[in-house]
């Protein structure tokens, strides 16, 4: 029979749940018999670069996060990573789920097991600054979560009344909708990574972020008069670093179409021809 040659003992399952143990301070198996991070991170040092994505599709306790987070910290490499977990509810009948129905609790958060895989990486991020002091890679994380569109299909809800129909598709952004939520769209839309380096800056009076050092421009603000126009072309003009760079307007904003002409040709006459609205 062959033999594995992955057969450290630090490859064990008996490993990885002494350390999830560990970081979580409990001798309770909150989460059962999780991977060993010494296992991944020997295989993903093996199988990838050093600036590589890994992608995990069932995250469960977090194991691949933390093993790309430890190798990171050994190597000063900057890989990442993207784990996909389903907020798989916990179940109350279940006595070996009890101890992170338990914990969960404790903690004040939802009874399921992607608020495990969230727990575990904000520790591990902890421990690896605590244990690595020189290391100044990024150990933080963003969540995201599967939603509709925050655009607005075109829906009549009455054929016979086609003024009002037009009055409730005036903003094609659906209402209760964050900015933050808006930008994210937009960045995976125009294909922009979700981690491009983006600030919110204020320019004649409206919130606008800069995305990717100047690659793309993305003013949601609700009011455009004609009068803001000008100041508001020529600021986000001012602030781009790339000729090709892009400008997101909300459609409705524009006061009347002669605002929104003028702020596209203002842009265009500056070098930035491709301006969007939503």
């Amino acid at each position: 029979m062959l033999k594995t040659i992955l057969s450290d003992n630090s490859y064990y399952t008996e490993r990885g749940q002494k350390e999830f143990n560990e970081l979580f301070v409990t001798k309770e198996k909150i989460f059962q018999s999780p991977k060993s991070p010494h296992l991944l991170s020997d295989l993903f040092r093996t199988a990838t670069e050093e600036s590589d994505l890994i992608v995990d599709f069932f995250a469960g306790s977090g194991t691949t996060g933390h093993a790309v987070e430890k190798l990171n910290a050994s190597e000063n490499s900057f890989r990442r990573y993207i784990l996909v977990q389903l907020p798989e509810v916990l179940n109350t009948k279940n006595k070996d789920q009890k101890s992170a129905i338990d914990f969960c609790d404790k903690l004040g958060k939802p009874r399921n097991i992607a608020e495990l895989t969230k727990e575990r990486l904000r520790r591990t991020a902890q421990k690896i600054k605590k244990e690595n002091p020189l290391f100044t890679g990024n150990l933080g994380f963003r969540v995201f979560k599967l939603d509709t569109s925050n655009i607005r299909t075109w829906e009549s809800s009455d054929r016979n009344d086609l003024e009002g129909t037009l009055l409730e598709n005036v903003d094609h952004l659906k209402p209760g909708r964050s900015e933050q939520d808006v930008l994210c769209e937009v960045l995976l839309k125009l294909g922009f990574d979700l981690c491009a380096p983006a600030e919110a800056r204020t320019v004649a009076g409206k919130s606008v972020h800069s995305v990717g050092a100047g690659a793309l421009f993305v003013c949601l603000a609700e009011k455009i008069a004609r009068t803001d126009v000008e100041p508001l072309a020529f600021g986000i003009a001012e602030s781009a670093t790339d000729v090709e760079a892009t400008v997101v307007f909300r459609d409705s904003a524009f006061t009347d179409d002669v605002a929104k002409a003028n702020c596209a040709a203002i842009l265009a006459q500056r070098g930035l021809g491709t301006v969007r609205t939503l």
